[in-house]
Protein backbone atom coordinates (compact mmCIF):
# COMPACT_ATOMS: atom_id res chain seq x y z
CA UNK A 1 0.00 0.00 0.00
CA UNK A 2 2.71 2.51 0.93
CA UNK A 3 4.49 1.60 -2.03
CA UNK A 4 1.85 2.25 -4.31
CA UNK A 5 1.10 5.67 -2.92
CA UNK A 6 4.68 6.52 -3.24
CA UNK A 7 4.32 5.58 -7.46
CA UNK A 8 1.31 7.55 -7.65
CA UNK A 9 3.41 10.65 -5.94
CA UNK A 10 6.19 10.51 -8.58
CA UNK A 11 3.81 9.85 -11.17
CA UNK A 12 1.86 13.06 -9.98
CA UNK A 13 4.79 15.54 -9.72
CA UNK A 14 6.41 14.37 -13.01
CA UNK A 15 2.95 15.36 -14.79
CA UNK A 16 3.48 18.86 -12.71
CA UNK A 17 6.99 19.12 -13.68
CA UNK A 18 6.07 18.49 -17.71
CA UNK A 19 2.94 20.88 -17.27
CA UNK A 20 5.20 23.64 -15.28
CA UNK A 21 7.68 23.07 -18.98
CA UNK A 22 4.63 23.45 -21.51
CA UNK A 23 3.86 26.62 -20.17
CA UNK A 24 7.11 27.94 -19.49
CA UNK A 25 7.51 27.45 -23.64
CA UNK A 26 4.19 28.76 -24.43
CA UNK A 27 4.70 31.78 -22.68
CA UNK A 28 8.51 32.24 -24.08
CA UNK A 29 7.00 31.40 -27.78
CA UNK A 30 4.30 34.10 -27.40
CA UNK A 31 6.76 36.81 -25.99
CA UNK A 32 9.33 36.46 -28.84
CA UNK A 33 6.53 36.70 -31.59
CA UNK A 34 5.01 39.38 -30.26
CA UNK A 35 7.56 42.15 -28.98
CA UNK A 36 11.22 40.64 -29.90
CA UNK A 37 10.94 42.23 -33.69
CA UNK A 38 10.51 45.45 -35.78
CA UNK A 39 6.64 46.26 -36.18
CA UNK A 40 4.93 45.31 -39.52
CA UNK A 41 4.26 47.83 -41.72
CA UNK A 42 0.90 49.73 -41.17
CA UNK A 43 -2.43 48.41 -43.50
CA UNK A 44 -3.09 50.63 -46.48
CA UNK A 45 -6.37 52.11 -46.90
CA UNK A 46 -7.55 51.34 -50.63
CA UNK A 47 -6.61 54.03 -52.61
CA UNK A 48 -4.48 56.06 -50.36
CA UNK A 49 -1.40 57.41 -51.95
CA UNK A 50 1.91 58.43 -49.89
CA UNK A 51 2.73 60.24 -52.65
CA UNK A 52 0.83 63.54 -53.44
CA UNK A 53 -0.49 64.35 -57.03
CA UNK A 54 1.69 66.45 -59.23
CA UNK A 55 -0.65 69.82 -59.74
CA UNK A 56 -1.88 71.02 -63.15
CA UNK A 57 1.02 72.96 -64.61
CA UNK A 58 -0.10 76.40 -65.55
CA UNK A 59 -1.56 77.70 -68.58
CA UNK A 60 -1.34 81.38 -68.70
CA UNK A 61 1.44 83.02 -70.47
CA UNK A 62 2.23 86.73 -70.19
CA UNK A 63 -0.31 89.11 -71.57
CA UNK A 64 -0.19 92.77 -72.27
CA UNK A 65 -3.63 93.36 -71.11
CA UNK A 66 -4.30 91.03 -68.18
CA UNK A 67 -7.93 92.32 -68.34
CA UNK A 68 -9.20 91.91 -72.06
CA UNK A 69 -10.73 88.52 -71.16
CA UNK A 70 -13.03 90.31 -68.93
CA UNK A 71 -14.70 92.48 -71.73
CA UNK A 72 -14.95 89.32 -73.66
CA UNK A 73 -11.66 90.10 -75.42
CA UNK A 74 -8.62 87.67 -77.17
CA UNK A 75 -5.66 89.25 -74.88
CA UNK A 76 -2.96 90.19 -76.66
CA UNK A 77 0.01 87.43 -76.01
CA UNK A 78 3.67 88.46 -74.68
CA UNK A 79 5.88 87.08 -77.35
CA UNK A 80 8.33 86.74 -80.07
CA UNK A 81 6.78 82.69 -81.29
CA UNK A 82 4.99 84.01 -84.45
CA UNK A 83 3.03 81.26 -84.18
CA UNK A 84 1.33 81.69 -81.18
CA UNK A 85 0.60 85.18 -81.96
CA UNK A 86 -0.51 85.10 -85.32
CA UNK A 87 -3.40 82.86 -83.62
CA UNK A 88 -4.15 85.10 -80.96
CA UNK A 89 -4.24 87.95 -83.44
CA UNK A 90 -6.59 86.04 -85.66
CA UNK A 91 -8.90 85.03 -83.31
CA UNK A 92 -8.64 88.32 -81.74
CA UNK A 93 -10.70 89.88 -84.87
CA UNK A 94 -13.34 87.82 -84.59
CA UNK A 95 -14.08 87.40 -80.74
CA UNK A 96 -16.05 89.74 -78.50
CA UNK A 97 -19.18 90.42 -76.16
CA UNK A 98 -21.61 93.39 -77.00
CA UNK A 99 -22.55 92.85 -72.73
CA UNK A 100 -19.00 93.75 -72.13
CA UNK A 101 -18.25 96.60 -74.36
CA UNK A 102 -19.08 98.79 -77.30
CA UNK A 103 -17.56 98.65 -81.09
CA UNK A 104 -15.68 101.59 -81.01
CA UNK A 105 -13.56 100.35 -77.83
CA UNK A 106 -13.13 97.06 -79.04
CA UNK A 107 -11.59 98.32 -82.11
CA UNK A 108 -9.78 101.37 -80.12
CA UNK A 109 -8.24 98.40 -77.91
CA UNK A 110 -7.39 96.35 -81.44
CA UNK A 111 -5.44 99.00 -82.64
CA UNK A 112 -3.02 99.01 -80.18
CA UNK A 113 -1.67 95.47 -81.11
CA UNK A 114 -0.34 97.60 -84.01
CA UNK A 115 3.08 98.45 -85.12
CA UNK A 116 4.79 100.74 -87.18
CA UNK A 117 5.94 98.40 -90.36
CA UNK A 118 9.29 97.73 -90.74
CA UNK A 119 9.05 97.67 -94.31
CA UNK A 120 9.79 101.40 -94.18
CA UNK A 121 12.47 103.37 -93.59
CA UNK A 122 10.83 106.92 -93.29
CA UNK A 123 9.78 106.88 -90.07
CA UNK A 124 6.93 109.69 -91.29
CA UNK A 125 5.89 107.02 -94.11
CA UNK A 126 5.96 104.34 -91.36
CA UNK A 127 3.68 106.25 -89.23
CA UNK A 128 0.78 107.50 -92.19
CA UNK A 129 0.58 103.71 -93.37
CA UNK A 130 0.56 102.29 -89.79
CA UNK A 131 -3.01 105.28 -89.87
CA UNK A 132 -3.97 104.00 -92.81
CA UNK A 133 -3.46 100.44 -91.34
CA UNK A 134 -5.82 100.62 -88.77
CA UNK A 135 -8.25 102.95 -90.53
CA UNK A 136 -8.60 99.62 -92.78
CA UNK A 137 -9.42 97.45 -89.72
CA UNK A 138 -12.20 99.26 -88.58
CA UNK A 139 -13.99 99.88 -92.08
CA UNK A 140 -12.63 96.77 -93.85
CA UNK A 141 -11.98 94.12 -91.15
CA UNK A 142 -14.15 93.95 -88.56
CA UNK A 143 -17.67 93.41 -87.78
CA UNK A 144 -19.89 96.63 -89.31
CA UNK A 145 -21.46 98.69 -86.83
CA UNK A 146 -24.65 97.85 -88.14
CA UNK A 147 -24.59 94.26 -87.45
CA UNK A 148 -22.63 95.06 -84.01
CA UNK A 149 -25.88 97.01 -82.98
CA UNK A 150 -27.98 93.85 -84.73
CA UNK A 151 -26.12 91.77 -82.24
CA UNK A 152 -26.47 93.96 -79.26
CA UNK A 153 -30.60 93.92 -79.07
CA UNK A 154 -30.53 90.33 -78.56
CA UNK A 155 -27.33 90.31 -76.37
CA UNK A 156 -25.23 88.56 -78.95
CA UNK A 157 -21.46 87.71 -78.91
CA UNK A 158 -19.01 85.95 -81.47
CA UNK A 159 -16.07 83.82 -80.51
CA UNK A 160 -13.74 82.82 -83.01
CA UNK A 161 -11.44 79.97 -83.35
CA UNK A 162 -9.38 78.20 -86.31
CA UNK A 163 -10.34 75.49 -88.34
CA UNK A 164 -7.08 73.60 -89.83
CA UNK A 165 -3.55 74.90 -90.25
CA UNK A 166 -1.98 78.12 -90.52
CA UNK A 167 -0.45 79.12 -94.40
CA UNK A 168 2.48 81.13 -94.31
CA UNK A 169 3.77 83.51 -97.08
CA UNK A 170 7.54 84.08 -96.83
CA UNK A 171 8.99 86.65 -99.29
CA UNK A 172 12.12 87.48 -99.00
CA UNK A 173 11.31 91.41 -98.92
CA UNK A 174 9.26 90.89 -95.99
CA UNK A 175 11.34 87.76 -94.04
CA UNK A 176 14.25 89.98 -93.93
CA UNK A 177 12.42 92.23 -91.72
CA UNK A 178 10.91 89.37 -89.86
CA UNK A 179 7.61 90.12 -90.66
CA UNK A 180 5.12 87.41 -91.99
CA UNK A 181 1.86 87.00 -94.03
CA UNK A 182 -0.48 84.24 -92.21
CA UNK A 183 -3.58 83.04 -93.21
CA UNK A 184 -6.05 80.56 -91.75
CA UNK A 185 -10.03 79.54 -92.14
CA UNK A 186 -11.45 81.16 -89.13
CA UNK A 187 -15.11 79.63 -87.67
CA UNK A 188 -16.80 82.60 -86.10
CA UNK A 189 -19.42 81.27 -83.45
CA UNK A 190 -22.45 83.57 -82.81
CA UNK A 191 -24.57 83.53 -80.31
CA UNK A 192 -27.71 85.35 -79.54
CA UNK A 193 -30.85 85.47 -76.59
CA UNK A 194 -34.23 84.81 -78.06
CA UNK A 195 -37.45 84.77 -76.31
CA UNK A 196 -37.12 80.39 -76.20
CA UNK A 197 -33.32 80.61 -75.10
CA UNK A 198 -29.82 81.28 -76.57
CA UNK A 199 -29.25 80.45 -80.61
CA UNK A 200 -26.12 79.76 -81.80
CA UNK A 201 -24.59 79.52 -85.66
CA UNK A 202 -21.55 79.45 -87.66
CA UNK A 203 -19.87 81.19 -89.78
CA UNK A 204 -16.53 80.42 -91.79
CA UNK A 205 -14.06 83.58 -92.91
CA UNK A 206 -10.73 83.51 -94.73
CA UNK A 207 -8.59 85.86 -92.51
CA UNK A 208 -4.67 87.11 -93.58
CA UNK A 209 -2.81 88.87 -90.89
CA UNK A 210 0.93 90.34 -91.41
CA UNK A 211 2.62 90.13 -88.08
CA UNK A 212 6.77 91.26 -86.99
CA UNK A 213 8.27 88.89 -84.74
CA UNK A 214 11.88 89.40 -82.88
CA UNK A 215 12.06 92.13 -85.29
CA UNK A 216 11.66 96.18 -85.57
CA UNK A 217 8.21 96.20 -83.44
CA UNK A 218 7.43 99.31 -81.25
CA UNK A 219 5.81 97.86 -77.87
CA UNK A 220 2.26 99.25 -76.23
CA UNK A 221 3.25 101.91 -74.00
CA UNK A 222 2.87 101.31 -70.21
CA UNK A 223 3.27 97.55 -70.52
CA UNK A 224 5.64 94.87 -70.31
CA UNK A 225 5.69 94.34 -73.67
CA UNK A 226 9.78 95.46 -75.30
CA UNK A 227 11.16 96.03 -78.47
CA UNK A 228 11.31 92.97 -80.12
CA UNK A 229 7.89 91.09 -79.33
CA UNK A 230 5.50 90.34 -81.72
CA UNK A 231 2.80 93.22 -82.93
CA UNK A 232 0.67 93.42 -85.65
CA UNK A 233 1.48 95.11 -89.15
CA UNK A 234 -1.42 94.90 -90.38
CA UNK A 235 -4.87 92.77 -90.92
CA UNK A 236 -5.77 92.07 -94.93
CA UNK A 237 -9.22 93.42 -96.27
CA UNK A 238 -9.18 90.46 -98.16
CA UNK A 239 -7.34 86.35 -97.38
CA UNK A 240 -4.27 86.37 -98.95
CA UNK A 241 -3.62 82.91 -99.85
Amino acid sequence: MTENRRRTGLIWALLGGLVLVVVLIVFLVATLGSGGGSPGPAPTTPGASSTPAPSSPGTSGAVVDPEAAKRGWVPEPITRNPDEYARAALLAAGTFDTNLSSRAEWVAWLQTWFTPSPLYTNEQDAADQLARYRAELDSAVLLPQATWDDLADEDGRVSARIDGDLDWLELPETADHRVSTVTADVILTYTRTTPTGEVDYDETVRVSVQVVCDGASVPTSGTAQQVGDCKVVRYFDEAVS
